[in-house]
């Protein structure tokens, strides 16, 4: 059975980027039974604490798409955020904007796969965890990664934004 167009368009980017899953294979995109939504239900699902979910949230900045990679244990401070890059306008894509600039939809967006790089902030709190689990391109596809490759990966910068 072919998986899902999102999550082959994910696993090629990870083997692009070189990421390996610790036993010289490429990294899987690996299925949860169910869909998860949220970053509780995603670390619930995967025995994790919730701060180790990256959670990719999609906003329109000015009316350019902008991907922050937040900790599932953060809000987005979006006053604060708009303000340190410098945009006027910060608020929550809706799920037509997202889908369009991501080709993927709210609740499986992936930090990667997309059909056009996004701007891209990864939360500096996800730093402290040795492991951090990303959407894989479908609600019930997701990864393990690092800070550093998460960083790598996106061409992302770090940032404080809660």
């Amino acid at each position: 059975m072919q998986p899902h167009p999102n999550i082959q368009a994910v696993r090629e980017a990870l083997e692009r980027a070189g990421v390996r899953d610790g036993s010289d294979a490429p990294s899987a995109v690996r299925l949860l039974p169910d869909a998860v939504h949220t970053a509780a239900a995603a670390a619930q699902a995967l025995g994790v604490e919730v701060g180790q979910i990256a959670n990719s949230l999609v906003f329109e900045a000015d009316g350019a798409p902008l991907l922050v990679l937040t900790s599932g244990a953060h809000r987005v401070d979006t006053a604060g955020l708009a303000a340190s890059i410098g945009v006027t306008r910060l608020r929550r894509a809706t799920p037509e904007f997202v889908r369009a600039h991501t080709g993927q939809v709210i609740g499986g967006v992936a930090p990667i796969g997309h059909p056009r790089s996004l701007r891209t902030l990864v939360d500096t709190a996800l730093e402290k965890y040795d492991e951090i689990w990303a959407a894989g391109g479908v609600p019930r596809a997701v990864f393990p990664t690092t800070y550093p490759e998460l960083l790598r990966v996106t061409g992302g910068a770090p940032a404080e934004v809660a």
